[in-house]
């Protein structure tokens, strides 16, 4: 295992997420916000934006930002996943952001960004369709000239936030090739409707696109390569949520293998719950240096990060995974309850698990990049 050694700032800055997360993000309003359909409180959202800066922590200061490494960014998403946010932040962050930004669109990046920093605009990306493939390829919206602009036709699913989003960066295709659009969320001819789905704490849309109007980011048929790095600054993002999320599962089990008395012994006493235990920290500990390894990658834009996005993808997610279930069965008949938050980890765990592409595709993927 690698092991990270962060500086007290990074520290500073996840205590006082931290503390943030357990004031406005108590497991109350996660079970409130989950119920409702918009599946985030507004004023929460512009506190994050407001008090820590969260949705621009990332974006360099010349586009409203703060200018900080994907090392910080990793930081706060591994305390949004402990906390399970219902929030548009990776939506708006993980994976609209990183678009703009690898767009080379200064323009787009002019006028997009500083709202999306701000607070004031959040955003997503709308790459799958019903199929639910991520590769790119697999695309068949399509976008055509219509005198001075675009139009799309055709429908995206599986959005993050979709329903909500001010901003859509659609994934289309045009006669150039694969290309990226910027559309606004209430723009003429989007149809948005809010999908049923396992995971409650985070939302996710299917959008219809009927002659809707759409300015192209960045050179019509160039967009390949944009979208590949966009998902694997996505896929560390989200390696980092997933650790948290185990964290907060292991924790969980250990606390009530200390609490929980059972045949006149506390049940952590017995060896097959102290393996358990055992193998909970041998996972999350592996599974924050593969993120935090991914994580260093994408802040030195290193021509490694794709691989260790992968690789940090597939760990990542299925530690959640693991510790997710075995926190339940740690806790027993209580653990299968609804009243118990054990569900919720498990539920975001195998949701992440299938985000971006499941364990297996991502290690296909590792596989082909290091020529096994």
């Amino acid at each position: 295992m690698v092991d990270f050694a962060l500086s007290d700032e990074q520290e500073e800055l996840r205590r006082s997420v931290r503390r943030f997360l357990a004031d406005k993000s108590p497991s109350a309003e996660v079970r409130r916000l989950m119920a409702t359909e918009e599946g985030f409180d507004p004023g929460v959202w512009r506190l994050m934006a407001e008090q820590l800066g969260l949705p621009g922590i990332a974006i360099p200061e010349e586009y409203g930002g703060s200018g900080y490494s994907y090392v910080e960014l990793a930081i706060v998403f591994e305390e949004t996943g402990a906390a399970l946010l219902c929030s548009p932040l990776f939506a708006t962050v993980g994976l609209a952001a990183n678009a703009l930004l690898q767009s080379g669109d200064e323009a787009a990046k002019k006028d997009l960004l500083p709202a999306i920093a701000s607070g004031e605009l959040t955003a997503t990306v709308a790459i799958t369709e019903d199929d639910g493939h991520w590769e790119p390829d697999a695309t068949t919206l399509r976008a055509s000239r219509e005198g001075d602009g675009w139009v799309l036709n055709g429908h995206k699913s599986f959005v993050l936030d979709g329903h909500t989003a001010g901003l859509v960066l659609v994934v289309g295709i045009t006669d150039a090739g694969l290309s990226l659009f910027a559309v606004d969320g209430d723009a003429t001819g989007v149809e948005r409707v809010l999908l049923p789905t396992l995971d409650q704490t985070r939302k996710q849309a299917r959008l219809t696109f009927s002659g809707t109007p759409a300015r192209l980011i960045g050179t019509a048929g160039d967009a390949a390569d944009l979208v590949a790095t966009t998902l694997s600054l996505a896929a560390v993002a989200l390696s980092a949520e997933s650790t948290g999320g185990a964290q907060r599962c292991m924790d969980s089990s250990v606390e009530y293998a200390k609490t929980r008395i059972q045949f006149g012994r506390q049940i952590g006493s017995f060896q097959a719950i102290k393996h358990k235990c055992a193998d909970m920290l041998v996972e999350v500990e592996s599974a924050r240096s593969a993120a935090y390894y991914a994580a260093s990658e994408a802040a030195e834009d290193s021509d490694e990060l794709a691989a260790a996005a992968n690789l940090a993808k597939a760990y990542c997610t299925d530690a959640f995974f693991h510790t997710a279930a075995e926190n339940i069965q740690i806790h027993g008949g209580i653990g299968f309850t609804w009243e118990h938050d054990a569900h919720l980890y498990f539920k975001r765990a195998k949701s992440s698990q299938l985000l971006l592409g499941d364990p297996s595709y991502h290690r296909e993927l590792l596989a082909q990049k290091i020529g096994i």
